[in-house]
C-alpha cells in the first residue's frame, strides 16, 4: 500500500467517515480495496429525497476534484459520476467541472427504482453483475455516495464528520434540505421545515421505501436524532398506509399471506435482485411458509439475497403482502443460529431486466405521495441547538465506546467515542461545543453552550 493511500485511509478513519447514503459502512475500510472503477452514486432513487442531486450541482468542482484524487491514489483506471438524466442543472455544473479530466466521465441514468442500489448501479454503468452474496469490488467496482465523497474531501483537510445533509419533506409547511449537526433532534428538523401540516402525523427517517418508522415518544423526547446516515425525514399523516404497513406485526403479516397469497409471482417478477439473475423468489417464501415446506431450505436461505428494497411489499403485491418483512425475520433467525449465506453463484441478468424497471413517477403514485412531491431546496437556516443526541451505533460494525462522561466540556470536532481496537466501526465527534449532559449505552447527549 503506497504512502498516499495510507494517508488517505488514515485521514478518513480519523474523520469518522461512513457511507452517508446507506447503512453506514466505514469508508476507510472500503478505500483499502483494489478496483479499476470508482462510481460516484448520485442516483438518489428514493422518492422525495434531494440531498445528492443538490450537492452535485452546488459542490460539483469539489466532488470532481476529490473523485479524481481518490481514483489516482487508489490506482483505479477511471471514475464515473452517475446522476439521473432529468437533473440538467447539476449535469451542466458537472460537465464544466469535468473539463480536462481524462479519467473521469459522466453517466446519466434513467429515472427508475432502485437504480441507486449498488449492484444495480454497477450493472447499469459497467455491465457487470455482482455475484450472489457479493459486493461491487468483486467485479472491480467501488461505489461511493455523494455526501460520503464530500466528507472524504473534508477529511483530507483534517475536518471530521460533525454534520449531515437532510431533506425534510412530506406533510410539512416548507420542504427543504439542510446541513445540520449530527445528533440534531428530529423534532427540531420538523420545526425548521415549518412544522407538520396535519394534526396527527408520523415520521420516517430515510426514504419512503427503505426508511425506518420512528416512534412518536422518541421524537417527542428528542431521543430520535439525525445520524451520519440520515438523508431524509419524511412526515406523513398517521393514517397513511406507509405508516400502517411497517406497524404490522409478523403474525398478522403471515396470516394475511396464508389467506391472500395466490402465487401470482408479481413480487418475484419485479424483484430487482431476481431480475439481475439472483436465485431470489419472494413468492416462493410465502408459499413455503403457507404450506410448511421445511424440506425446501433454499426457499428460506434465499433471504440472505434480499436487499430490503421494498419493491415486493410496497409496489408489486396487489394485496399489500410483505415478503420483505418475512425475509427480514428469517435472516435474523438464520443469523442467530450461526448460519451463513450459502448462495454464491455467478449470475446473468434476465432478459426482462430493462422492461421491468419501475419509473419513479409510477412509484410515487403507488405510494400515495403525489401531493408531497415538491422541491426541497438546499437552504441555509440560522438556528441554535439546546442539545444533540449522538448515537453510538450509526454505522455497520460494533458500537463506538464513549470516551467522555457527564459534566465534561467538549469542543466541536472533539473525539467523543471510538470503536474497540481491531473491530469494524467508526469514530464519533462532538457536533457542537458544550457539556456532556448524559452518556448511555446507546448515545452521548451534549448540551449546547
Amino acid at each position: 500500500m503506497n504512502a498516499d493511500r495510507k494517508e488517505l485511509i488514515a485521514n478518513v478513519r480519523a474523520a469518522g467517515v461512513v457511507g452517508a447514503g446507506g447503512a453506514g459502512f466505514p469508508t476507510h475500510v472500503k478505500l483499502a480495496g483494489s478496483v479499476d472503477t470508482i462510481i460516484l452514486n448520485g442516483a438518489e432513487c428514493e422518492p422525495l429525497l434531494a440531498v445528492d442531486v443538490q450537492l452535485l450541482e452546488l459542490q460539483a468542482e469539489t466532488l470532481v476534484e476529490t473523485l479524481g484524487e481518490v481514483v489516482e491514489i487508489l490506482g483505479a483506471k477511471a471514475g464515473v459520476i452517475t446522476i439521473k438524466a432529468k437533473h440538467q442543472l447539476a449535469i451542466e455544473a458537472l460537465k464544466q467541472a469535468l473539463v480536462g479530466k481524462a479519467n473521469l466521465r459522466l453517466h446519466p441514468l434513467e429515472d427508475f427504482y432502485p437504480v441507486g442500489d449498488e449492484q444495480v448501479l454497477v450493472y447499469e454503468v459497467l455491465g457487470r453483475t455482482v455475484p450472489e452474496g457479493g459486493i461491487p469490488p468483486d467485479v472491480g467496482g467501488m461505489v461511493i455516495n455523494v455526501e460520503t465523497l464530500l466528507n472524504v474531501a473534508k477529511a483530507q483537510r483534517g475536518q471530521p464528520v460533525t454534520a449531515t445533509y437532510v431533506t425534510i419533506a412530506g406533510a410539512v409547511s416548507r420542504p427543504l434540505t439542510l446541513e445540520v449537526p449530527v445528533g440534531t433532534p428530529i423534532s427540531v428538523l420538523l420545526d425548521l421545515a415549518g412544522g407538520p401540516t396535519v394534526p396527527h402525523y408520523r415520521v420516517i427517517e430515510g426514504g419512503p421505501m427503505t426508511g425506518e418508522l420512528i416512534s412518536q415518544p422518541a421524537i417527542d423526547s428528542h431521543i430520535a436524532a439525525a445520524k451520519k446516515t440520515t438523508t431524509g425525514v419524511i412526515v406523513l399523516p398517521a393514517d397513511h398506509w406507509l405508516v400502517s404497513q411497517p406497524g404490522l406485526n409478523l403474525g398478522i403479516i403471515l396470516q394475511r399471506a396464508q389467506s391472500a397469497c395466490c402465487q401470482c409471482r408479481i413480487c418475484t417478477d419485479l424483484c430487482p435482485r431476481h431480475l439481475l439473475g439472483h436465485d431470489l423468489n419472494p413468492h416462493l417464501i410465502l408459499n413455503a411458509l403457507n404450506h410448511g415446506q421445511a424440506s425446501n431450505p433454499d426457499a428460506y436461505t434465499q433471504a440472505f439475497l434480499c436487499s430490503d428494497c421494498g419493491v415486493c411489499e410496497l409496489y408489486a403485491c396487489p394485496v399489500e403482502l410483505s415478503p420483505r418483512r418475512v425475509y427480514q425475520a428469517i435472516k435474523l433467525e438464520l443469523t442467530r443460529q450461526g448460519l451463513k449465506n450459502p448462495h454464491r453463484r455467478k449470475v446473468t441478468p434476465k432478459v426482462a431486466w430493462v422492461g421491468r424497471h419501475i419509473p419513479i413517477s409510477s412509484l410515487i403514485s403507488r405510494l400515495g405521495l403525489e401531493k408531497y412531491d415538491h422541491p426541497a431546496p438546499l437552504s441555509k437556516v440560522e438556528f441554535s441547538l439546546r442539545q444533540v443526541a449522538i448515537a453510538l451505533q450509526q454505522h455497520i460494525g460494533v458500537s463506538a465506546r464513549a470516551l467522555v462522561k457527564a459534566g465534561d466540556k467538549v469542543e466541536i470536532g472533539q473525539i467523543i467515542a471510538t470503536p474497540p481496537p481491531d473491530k469494524l466501526g467508526a469514530v464519533l465527534h462532538a457536533s457542537i461545543s458544550g457539556r456532556i449532559k448524559e452518556v448511555t449505552e446507546a448515545m452521548v447527549v451534549i448540551a449546547g453552550e
